[in-house]
């Protein structure tokens, strides 16, 4: 017999499992399956950057990571040369520093306690999409049996070597980072707490100390920063953990063995001087590739995190990109699931994805460059670090960047041509296509799937009456948030957090009619504001 589902994720790792979280959440019916016999282990990708961060707070886990999680107050970049460039951290840049074990923990918590649980150690050996499902056979490792599954849509979230994309005969284009990275956790000596610096150091937390074979033992290293060590020899990253552990790695000659020997001789050839391993609890060898699926969609299945793109790690941008895929198509074939949205909506899926992947890949790529950068191109580097530095662009720019703030997406969600995102507005309006620390959608049960129009001034004025006449016509799609006070302006974000819209009275009418075109025809006969539910 058949098993249906409506949405078959593959794949149990962060990025599959935020996804089936969303849709749950979304009340969209998913099935979750997985070759490995077990939930993925180790600390893998530990910054959980802005984007990532609400999503957990849409999930309701946004208490617990933050709990379980080091909060770093700044990146403290120590150049080789002499001298730091420290970088605070503003409140909407900071990432929560967790190991990937635990954030998958939360997730796979998040969507038990909406009824759904993982099938470990079921394989996909084949997939035959037709024009209204996709049929899955699906292998047992326990006992061999073997079932088919019929799915309305399929999404593969099955890593790098994703058998789904491969199914599905999609191009992996690109090519392997030219550089071997050794990274190593454990426990190190020569660190202390901000305080302890303090009291320690007259320079204070995370003093700039020159690094390198000879230097004298007067390392003081807050473990409430990220630092990054830019060497003669190369870059270092000590990044500390939860567990009062740190994490270190950097790109090393060929030849350098996994050893707890190699990541020590790593941490005095490019550290401060003075820190010590006191223990390594794991250390091994890895390389990079940056590659790009040539299409996110074919017909009914989808492609999200490692499965769509993979890239250096420098930067932290993994799971930054990867489960944006998911909080962007999630609302979207909820929508289409329910009925609320035309299915041609997500045909923006992948356009839109693409322009950030793009985005984030030319930023991780110049950071990784920069990383294996040769002695003169080096000092060129810790020059232009400082200068960035004199002039606020590390703040105002490069942290913001990380932060996912600087993304933005072409204008394909509704057709119609948005104003070009580099274009100047008033401060108070963000730019359509873009995302803004000021505009982040509420994250209650009550408003998830709908955009979210804010509006401020008199409310009893034009605006708030055109707002408010605009959700009464489109409740399934629209929630209207008034404020009182300020000159009139509205707002109105997209579900996973861009702006599709902002400006005035007339402005919002011509969002309304760009709205109105993602809505299925009613019936004829039918008045506005009926004949949908959520």
């Amino acid at each position: 017999m058949t098993r249906h589902t409506t949405v078959l994720v593959v794949g149990a790792g962060p990025c599959g499992l935020a996804m089936a979280a969303q849709l749950r959440r979304l009340d969209v019916d998913v099935t979750v399956v997985d070759a490995q016999n077990r939930p993925h282990t180790g600390s893998r990708a530990i910054l959980l950057w802005p984007p990532v961060r609400e999503v957990l707070d849409e999930l309701g886990l946004a208490e617990d990571a933050a709990r379980a999680a080091v909060r770093p107050a700044a990146l403290h970049y120590h150049l080789g040369s002499g001298g730091s460039v420290r970088v605070p951290l503003a409140a909407s840049d900071i990432p929560l520093v967790l190991p990937q074990e635990r954030t998958g923990q939360l997730l796979a918590q998040a969507l038990a306690d909406r009824g759904t649980t993982v099938e470990w150690g079921t394989r996909v050996s084949r997939i035959t999409p037709t024009a209204d499902s996709v049929r899955a056979n699906l292998t047992r490792e326990a006992d061999g049996a073997q079932e088919e599954i019929e799915a309305d849509w399929l999404i593969g979230a099955d890593g790098l070597h994703s058998s789904v994309r491969e199914a599905l005969g999609v191009e992996f284009s690109g090519a392997r980072f030219p550089a071997t990275f050794l990274l190593a956790e454990g426990r190190i000596t020569g660190t202390t707490d901000p305080a302890g610096a303090d009291a320690a150091d007259p320079a204070g937390p995370g003093a700039a100390h020159t690094g390198g074979p000879g230097a004298p033992p007067t390392a003081n290293l807050s473990t409430q920063e990220i630092h990054y060590f830019l060497a003669r020899t190369g870059v270092a990253l000590l990044a500390p953990l939860p567990s009062g552990e740190f994490r270190l790695s950097g790109a090393v000659p060929a030849g350098t063995a996994a050893t707890a020997e190699h990541a020590q001789a790593l941490l005095d050839e490019r550290g401060p001087g003075g820190l010590r391993f006191t223990e390594v609890r794991s250390v091994a060898l890895f390389s990079s590739e940056e590659r790009v699926a040539n299409t996110l969609r074919s017909g009914r299945c989808f492609l999200v995190g490692d499965a769509a793109h993979v890239h250096s790690p420098i930067g932290g941008q993994g799971l930054n990109l990867g489960i944006p895929d998911t909080r962007n198509l999630a609302w979207k074939l909820a929508g289409v699931v329910h009925g609320r949205l035309r299915p041609s909506v997500l045909d923006s899926y992948d356009p839109e994805r693409r322009a950030v992947i793009a985005q984030t890949l030319e930023a991780t790529g110049r950071m990784a460059r920069q990383a294996v950068a040769g002695p003169v191109a080096g000092r060129v580097r810790n020059l232009t670090w400082k200068l960035l530095q004199v002039t606020g662009v590390l703040t105002r720019f490069y942290a913001p960047m990380l932060a996912g703030w600087r993304s933005h997406y072409p204008d394909v969600l509704f057709g119609a041509p948005l104003p070009d995102p580099k274009r100047r507005t008033r401060r108070s309006r963000p730019r359509p296509g873009t995302r803004d620390p000021r505009w982040t959608p509420r994250p209650t049960d009550a408003l998830a799937g709908r955009f979210q129009l804010f509006t401020h001034g008199d409310p009893a004025g034009p605006l708030a009456a055109r707002a408010a006449h605009l959700a009464a016509d489109l409740p399934d799609l629209i929630a209207h948030i008034p404020s009182d006070g300020g000159q009139e302006h509205f707002v109105l974000l997209r579900p996973d957090g861009y702006v599709a819209a902002s400006g005035g009275a007339d402005d919002l009418s011509r969002a309304g009619r760009r709205l109105a075109s993602l809505v299925p025809a009613l019936p004829s006969g039918t008045p506005a504001g009926e004949g949908r539910s959520r």
